[in-house]
Order: C-alpha cells, then sequence, then structure tokens
C-alpha cells in the first residue's frame, strides 16, 4: 500500500493501480445529486415556466431549444480545454470545482426567480444551469476514465458512478411524494434544494481525496477542429457513438411517452409513481449483476445482453391489457435492469477506446471523447419527442381521449414498436466490437511501449 497524492490509498497490482473501495464511493458520490438534477430539469422545468411564470409553451420550447443547440460548441470546447489544461491540481479538477457555482446559481435562479422574471431570464439562469452541469459532468467523466488503465477495473468505476446516478433519479422520483409534495413549483424547489445541498459537500471531498492522472506530456497540442477530425477517424469511435445515438433515442421514446401510455392505454393515470418505483429500483440493482457479467463475457457482450432482454420485454406491452397491471410491472422490471446497463457499460466501453485514440495520436483526449457521447445522448433524446409526438398528432391521437384503436396503435409502435426495434439494432452494431480485454490489454502495452522510449 501506498499513500497517494490528495490522500488517496492505492494497491498496487500487475495490469494497473487498484482503486479501494473507499475512494471508489468517494469518485462516485457526486453522480447521485447529478442524476436528482436531471428531473426538475427535464420534467418540471417546461410546467413550472409555463404554469407559474405564465410564459407560453411555445415560448418555453423556444428558449431551451436554443440553449441546447448552443451545445453543439459548448460541449466539445469544455472537453477540450479540460483535456489540454495544465495545472497542479490536475486536469479536470478546475473545472468541476468551477462548475459549482455556475450550477448552483443558474439552477436557484431557474426555479426561485421574481415575480415578473421573463424569457431573458429563463435563457441566462438555464443557460448557467446547463453549461455550469456540462462544465461539472464531461470532466467528471473523463476524470474516471483515467483512474485506471485496466479493462475490468474501469466497468467497476462506471458502474459505482453510474449506479450512483440511478440512485439520485430515483430519489428525485420519492422525495416528493414522501414528503407529500403536488405542486410542480414546490417539487422543483425541493429538488433543487437537496441537489445543491448533497452535490457541494460529495464534489469538494471527491477533489480532495481522488487523484488526477496526469497525463503524457504533450508539446504541441492540436486544435479542437484537428483533434474532432482525429476523433472522427477512430473506428470503434464512430460505431461506438451510433450506437449511444441509437439507444438514447431508444430510451427517449419510452420515457417521454409513458405518461400517456398510462392515461390513454391503461385508463390508470395514477400507477405511474409504482412502475416508475419498479423501473428505478430495478436500475439500481442489476448494477452489480451486470458488472458480474461484464467481468467474465465482456463489456460489449454485456450491453448486448441486456439489449435484447429489454427488445424482448418491450414487445409484450400490447398484452397489459389482457393481462393485468402487475404484468406492466415485471415489464418495467426487465426494462429497468437493461437502463441500468444503458448507464454502466458504454462509458467502459468508451474508456476503452480513448485508449485506441491515444495510441494513434498521442494525446489522452478523454474530454473531448464524452463530449461526444454526451451529444450524441442528448440528440437522441431530443429527436426521440421530437418525431414522436408531431407523428402521433398526425395520426389523429389527442391528449384529451376519445383516441381510436389506430391512435392507440400509433402510441404503442411508438412507445415499445420502435424502440424494441432500436434495440435490435443496436446489438447488431455492437456484435464483434473491436475491443475487447485482450485488445484493450494490447494497446496498453504499445502505449507504455511507446512512453517507454520517449
Amino acid at each position: 500500500m501506498r499513500r497517494a497524492r490528495g490522500g488517496a490509498f492505492f494497491q498496487k497490482s500487475a495490469a494497473s493501480l487498484t482503486l479501494s473501495r473507499r475512494i471508489l464511493l468517494i469518485y462516485a458520490a457526486p453522480a447521485m445529486p447529478l442524476g436528482m438534477l436531471g428531473l426538475p430539469l427535464l420534467v418540471y422545468l417546461p410546467a413550472f415556466w409555463a404554469g407559474k411564470m405564465g410564459l407560453s409553451l411555445a415560448t418555453v420550447g423556444l428558449v431551451l431549444g436554443l440553449v441546447r443547440a448552443m451545445d453543439v460548441l459548448v460541449d466539445p470546447t469544455i472537453g477540450r480545454l479540460s483535456d489540454t489544461s495544465k495545472s497542479r491540481f490536475g486536469r479536470r479538477k478546475l473545472f468541476i470545482a468551477a462548475a459549482i457555482p455556475v450550477a448552483v446559481m443558474g439552477a436557484l435562479g431557474l426555479f426561485f426567480p421574481p415575480a415578473h422574471a421573463g424569457a431573458a431570464w429563463l435563457f441566462v439562469f438555464y443557460a448557467l444551469v446547463t453549461w455550469g452541469w456540462t462544465m461539472l459532468s464531461i470532466p467528471f467523466w473523463a476524470w474516471g476514465a483515467e483512474l485506471s488503465t485496466d479493462y475490468k477495473e474501469r466497468q467497476t468505476i462506471t458502474s459505482f458512478r453510474e449506479g450512483g446516478t440511478i440512485i439520485g433519479i430515483l430519489i428525485a422520483a420519492l422525495a416528493p411524494v414522501v414528503l407529500g409534495i403536488t405542486s410542480t413549483a414546490g417539487g422543483a424547489q425541493l429538488l433543487v434544494v437537496m441537489t445543491i445541498s448533497l452535490a457541494t459537500p460529495t464534489v469538494f471531498l471527491a477533489l480532495a481525496a481522488v487523484p488526477d492522472p496526469p497525463p503524457r506530456r504533450v508539446e504541441n497540442p492540436v486544435s479542437l477542429l484537428v483533434a474532432v477530425r482525429v476523433g472522427a477517424g477512430n473506428r470503434p469511435f464512430r460505431r461506438l457513438i451510433v450506437t449511444w445515438f441509437l439507444d438514447g433515442l431508444s430510451n427517449g421514446l419510452p420515457a417521454g411517452l409513458f405518461l400517456l401510455v398510462c392515461a390513454q392505454f391503461l385508463h390508470n393515470d395514477k400507477i405511474h409513481g409504482p412502475l416508475l418505483l419498479v423501473y428505478f429500483a430495478a436500475g439500481v440493482f442489476s448494477v452489480p449483476g451486470w458488472l458480474w457479467l461484464a467481468r467474465r463475457i465482456g463489456k460489449h457482450r454485456t450491453w448486448v445482453v441486456s439489449l435484447l432482454i429489454t427488445a424482448f420485454a418491450f414487445s409484450f406491452v400490447p398484452l397489459v391489457p389482457r393481462v393485468g397491471i402487475w404484468f406492466f410491472a415485471l415489464i418495467s422490471l426487465f426494462t429497468g435492469a437493461g437502463l441500468g446497463a444503458d448507464f454502466t457499460i458504454p462509458p467502459a466501453i468508451q474508456a476503452d477506446v480513448i485508449d485506441l485514440d491515444e495510441l494513434q495520436s498521442g494525446e489522452r483526449r478523454a474530454g473531448l471523447f464524452f463530449a461526444a457521447s454526451t451529444m450524441a445522448q442528448k440528440a437522441g433524446n431530443f429527436l426521440a419527442i421530437g418525431i414522436a409526438l408531431p407523428l402521433l398528432q398526425w395520426a389523429g391521437f389527442s391528449t384529451h381521449g376519445g383516441n381510436g384503436p389506430l391512435q392507440i396503435a400509433a402510441l404503442l409502435v411508438m412507445y415499445c414498436g420502435v424502440p424494441s426495434l432500436l434495440k435490435l439494432f443496436c446489438a447488431l452494431l455492437l456484435r464483434g466490437f473491436p475491443i475487447g480485454e485482450s485488445e484493450q490489454r494490447r494497446v496498453r502495452e504499445q502505449i507504455a511501449a511507446r512512453t517507454a522510449a520517449a
């Protein structure tokens, strides 16, 4: 055992430095409040500003869409800056520390605005919380990818971190219900206060206790545009990013249409709470199982297994009215378990893909690669609703009821049919993925040999 800089304890192994369970937990802890923040931003924000604050839905949608469109520039810029920054604290830590006051200011302004705040206020503070979250999350994920060079340990790191994310989402869904808060404004404000209260101490504890491994020295790092072009030439990365985008699309469709399915197909708009509890709880408790399987058959094969299980489970949704609500809970159990794999496995594969880029380019550009994966997920989730709602409207579907067999069929196709097909296509894309444990070890050995020669 040795004491590493920043107070972190490691155990030496032949392959890499193996992180202790304590350091893994400290590193993963900030993921929980990060997960909690997603619910008020995705679910409560439009209703809050279109309801209590009096803006039109069109105005709210335009402002949110404008900020999100600017992510195309913001995300890769932050990722690249965190790759090339130099300080005695490490590359990632300064960005994460600076993100906390930015995100806190944005969240407070967004959900505790003055009475007459308008579209300009919404734009400024939504931009602050969104870009503050980006400043924190992209370096945070890149940091995790660099904590170990070992194929299996990387899966452990992402399992701890993304398991914390799902726990945060579960807490966000339960807290307002448990505390008896029924209003949109009250639920959003509660979650913002909880997020800030948990994020500040957990982030700064991680910054103090977990080391930020130094990169290889690069005399003249390439520009952002050149780095993007070189990264795009990484064939396993292109394959992974397409899979990540399509999987985000397949998850965004049922997430956005779930309440409509409960109300218009099951005719029970009160059942969504228990079903969501089953879904997210299954995601949390499935993480150790996916970690166990990934360490035995490999990451991409484990992801394929989860995709096939989810696609199979979704195909039974049309039978729920005949069988019973308990059957939907069973489906939610399996699809929620698939969510656990979707959260934990792709980032670990991404870390191995970054090794190949390091071998080819001589630079460690985890920030840029995770910025790309973030944009792929955002694009998938955004397009899901942008495609589904207009198609449902074209089919004559009404959120007020009175839908016939054609409209209900259209809803089910978008809710479970298309996601099942997308999951199957993702499984095909991952078949024979070129970077497994032996390939990753070979790449790391080549990087080590080149570093030693230099």
